[in-house]
């Protein structure tokens, strides 16, 4: 609660303080219809509208006072007022919709001082807290899903540390290109590395579902290439999570949750709170505990397909899963428990200058399971000492066993800063540091090879343990920023600034039984050969300009120059442009730019032993070699480069009138030289390469590495339009309709191959790879949003319409691949006001229990014949769902997710 309110005394004398307080009273709306949630305040003092759109604001001692009606999409109107001991007056305001406060977007689309999302020549998408919220989603990252069409994320089944964090993007273009911002400073990287096969796979990004929802104010999105602006990362756009700043209101939200399959619960708590710091400061901070069970959706398993997997007899299969129909396998999402801390912070030194800050730190613990050990898999002849830990069968028989994985992630990011204004000159200074650090135990597993000798001995002097550190990995950066505004006149506003980053990441060593001989089963430690600690820093700068040439007419023209300590120097350009007319009830915008991304520390110095189902061979362990590496010179591989890229955009953007705005954007991105971890590369038939040698030394089945593999394009459109102009009993039914389309997304030009796997007549990129990069995501995806409120009663309906992707999974026939059909996931929220401190909101997320669902598709003659052979069908089936454990989703993804309805409760009180 409010520390005010933590002591009778404390209350008591705020009281008798307040008993003769000034008091402003009103209403705030808009074409007479209330607005709910807007802010009026004085200096730090402030209050929200309440549903009918009344407010009421006590002002501490008799003064003349400024105050500010806000709220997001509207003008902002100030006033000044001039009260004595014990006056009430009011101020009744009708707000303007169709212009954005211009304090409000304070760092996207332009460096330049800021304007409004109207007249930006950027599409900028903004959506607040409550809208979070509101879908009901347990995570922030699972909330974006449900409100951007062209942001995408999806938990991935089995896939060891992927569990920590789901890899996520905006506008199919991987995590590590679209550039992640908290209150407009870097936020850090993840230290994880996607290197299974999944969406994602080969890149990291930012842990964004570490963040609580509760401390977010808003988030902007800016859907555009902005490396110009803010540096690398940002080919596909910048996202800006901007932290509540409230110095008097606080709100304590319970939230519970459950699948209509009974498993998957939701437990969390999340208090926010905002106190003064003196007479200009303020504090707000966020504590969020949270804790989901687990959820699992296994598949009924072929007794035909595991015999011959395995070389066991189809007796022995048939009637362990006569027992045991999903062959013991645990796939779904996995238990994950969170706490989340969270601050923000500033107060004004001089007259000119203000302290900022803010902070955050994340601990989170995720327990999931690796596929399991059946007795035909792993025999008790082969592993006795199991014996004695797994005597769990019906007659106390050997049954298998199932090694357990479990990550704890810690996340941290802090800034400081400055900003000081002197002359018309805006100067803001700040330091950032952040981190992630990821490490795993694996448990009820073994190293294989520490086995019996044929003597009765044992290979090692000890038994192999049955948990095992397999050690971790860390990242952390340090980032410095000077940034300097001026506006030089109402036409002309200037931008210069610099960052220096230095970025560090860790390979942290497992102990030797997790790496040795193959390593723990299921999951193989961090070799010291491997591990270690990389280190680099780059130095950028910037100047942007802005002239409005006319009223209507802007341009907006940005250059930076960046130098990497270990790959030397970028320059990158963007100009964009805007022109409005017809009253301004149409503005035509667009903008060109070039980019690049540097390769991460963990692409260039990642090297491990990596577990995979290899579909038709089980489980089969290959090595991912580093590109600085004796290995990788060994094959002559060449070290990364940056990726670069052109970005072209142009839009329209109609307000017809008050009630309706529609935004039509079209978008181009050419990335060349883009950065991919290779498919597994195996032995040449001939078996007299480098690379034969190499993998026969090192006991590996396959090799993976990093190459600057592809020329891509990817291009599409997005769709935004909000309609209020349909009225019930004097309220509005708001309609929000939204879609991405992707028009391509592909390879252009030939696949950059390495001369060693060229000549054994292999390939970096196969038809597998492809298809994580470029449909494993929806080729369109729409929402639409309905949502109606009615005194203390609200109600909305979230439609999402999630459209096909393609997989071509490894090891299916030449001829086939799979899709995934389009499906619409409907989400019902209800709101009850009981007071106006005091809010229910039940959801109901995916109410007619939509799954994914997928099928063979035939590309070719050979295909036709596939999906005409039901036996050959049931065989490359069993191929890419391990033997159906993964009939729901395959092994490699899925486009929404497969846990079907969930009922979620949350209760929410304001003080």
């Amino acid at each position: 609660m409010n520390p005010r309110n933590l002591l009778p005394v404390v209350g008591l004398v705020l009281s008798i303080a307040t008993l003769h307080a000034q008091t402003v009273t009103g209403t705030v709306t808009d074409a007479g219809e209330p607005i709910i949630g807007a802010t009026i305040s004085a200096g730090t003092t402030g209050t929200v509208s309440d549903v009918d759109g009344s407010y009421s604001l006590d002002l501490r001692a008799a003064g003349t006072y400024t105050l500010t009606a806000s709220y997001i999409g509207y003008a902002t109107q100030e006033r000044e007022f001039t009260l004595v001991d014990g006056q009430t007056v009011e101020w009744n305001v009708s707000l303007e919709s169709g212009a954005t406060n211009l304090e409000e977007l304070i760092v996207v689309g332009s460096r330049t001082a800021p304007r409004s999302s109207t007249t930006s020549p950027l599409p900028i998408d903004v959506f607040k807290s409550e809208e979070l919220n509101s879908t009901g989603q347990a995570t922030f990252d699972k909330a974006l899903q449900y409100r951007v069409p062209s942001f995408n994320t999806v938990q991935t089944p089995v896939n060891d540390a992927t569990s920590l964090l789901d890899p996520y993007e905006i506008r199919n273009m991987g995590p590590s290109r679209t550039l992640i911002l908290i209150n407009g400073k870097r936020k850090n990287m993840s230290s994880l590395l996607y290197t299974q096969t999944s969406p994602g796979r080969g890149e990291t990004g930012a842990d964004i579902s570490a963040i609580p929802t509760d401390a977010i104010k808003r988030v902007e999105i800016l859907r555009d290439g902005a490396s110009a602006q803010y540096g690398s990362d940002a080919i596909a756009g910048v996202m800006n999570i901007v932290l509540k700043d409230d110095a008097e209101d606080g709100s304590v939200t319970l939230r519970t949750g459950i699948t209509t399959e009974g498993d998957g619960e939701q437990l969390g708590i999340a208090l926010n709170n905002g106190t003064a710091i003196g007479e200009s400061g303020f504090i707000n901070y966020t504590i969020d505990l949270s804790k989901i069970g687990q959820a699992n959706r296994p598949g009924t398993v072929d007794a035909a397909g595991e015999a011959g997997d395995f070389g066991a007899s189809i007796e022995d299969v048939q009637s362990f899963l006569n027992r045991y129909p999903d062959a013991g396998n645990i796939n779904g999402s996995p238990e994950t428990t969170a706490s989340k801390f969270v601050v923000n912070f500033g107060s004004d030194v001089s007259a000119n200058t203000n302290f900022y800050g803010n902070a955050a730190y994340v601990y989170k613990k995720v327990n999931s399971f690796a596929n399991y050990r059946t007795p035909y898999w792993r025999t008790l002849a082969d592993f006795p000492y199991l014996a004695d830990f797994f005597p769990n069968g019906p007659n106390g028989e050997y049954i298998g066993y199932v090694p357990t994985f479990e990550g704890n992630l810690n996340d941290y990011n802090g800034t400081i800063g400055f900003l000081t204004q002197k002359d018309g000159w805006i100067a803001d200074v700040s330091f950032t540091t952040g981190g992630n650090e990821q490490t795993y135990t694996v448990s009820n597993s073994h190293n294989r090879n520490m086995t019996l000798n044929p003597d009765g001995t044992f290979k090692y002097r000890e038994n192999s343990p049955i948990t095992f550190d397999p050690g971790g990995t860390r990242f952390s950066h340090n980032v410095g920023n000077i940034d300097v505004t001026r506006r030089l006149s109402d036409k002309v506003g200037i931008a210069f600034g610099s960052e220096f980053r230095n970025e560090n990441f860790t390979v942290i060593e497992g102990e030797l039984a997790s790496y040795e001989d193959g390593g723990a089963d299921s999951f193989a430690g961090n070799d010291p050969r491997n591990s270690g600690k990389f280190n680099r820093f780059n130095f950028g700068g910037y100047a942007d300009a802005a002239i409005d040439f006319t009223d209507d007419f802007l341009v907006n023209a940005t250059v930076r120059l960046e130098n990497y300590s270990d790959f030397g120097n970028a320059f990158v350009y963007k100009v964009s442009s805007r022109y409005k007319f017809s009253e301004d009830r149409v503005t035509i915008r667009g903008s060109f730019s070039t980019g690049f991304k540097a390769p991460t520390l963990h692409q260039i110095y990642t090297q491990k032993a990596q577990y995979s189902f290899v579909p038709g061979q089980g489980i089969q362990v290959g090595g991912l070699v580093s590109n600085v590496s004796r290995e990788a010179r060994l094959l002559g591989l060449p070290a990364l480069d940056p990726e670069r890229s052109t970005n072209f955009t142009v839009g329209v953007g109609l307000r017809p009138n008050s009630d309706l705005s529609v935004t039509l954007d079209y978008y181009n991105i050419k990335v060349e030289d883009r950065i991919i971890l290779s498919t597994e590369i195996g032995a040449t038939d001939a078996g007299n390469t480098p690379l034969d040698a190499l993998l026969a030394d090192n006991n590996l089945s396959d090799l993976s590495f990093f190459v600057n593999g592809l020329d891509t394009r990817t291009s599409g459109v997005d769709f935004v339009a909000n309609y209020r102009g349909l009225r019930f009993n004097e309220r509005s039914l708001v309609v929000n309709l939204s879609g991405n389309y992707t028009i391509q997304n592909e390879r252009i030009g030939a696949i950059k191959n390495p001369e060693i796997v060229a000549g054994a007549g292999q390939s970096v990129a196969n038809p597998t790879q492809e298809a994580l990069f470029f449909t494993s995501r929806p080729k369109y995806k729409a929402i639409l949003g309905l949502d109606y409120d009615w005194e203390q009663f609200g109600v909305s309906v979230n439609n999402t319409l999630f459209g096909p992707t393609e997989f071509r999974q490894q090891g299916l026939s030449s001829g086939l691949y799979t899709e995934f059909e389009t499906k619409v996931v409907t989400d019902l929220s209800l709101f009850y006001r009981v007071t106006d401190k005091f809010t229910l909101q039940a959801n109901a997320n995916n109410i007619f229990n939509v799954l994914p669902e997928w099928n063979f598709k035939s590309e070719s003659a050979a295909g036709d014949a596939l999906l005409n052979d039901a036996a050959a069908l049931r065989n490359q089936s069993n191929l890419i769902t391990f033997n159906q454990r993964y009939s729901q989703m395959t092994y490699d993804g899925f486009h929404f997710s497969q846990l079907g309805t969930i009922l979620t409760f949350s209760a929410s009180l304001r003080f």
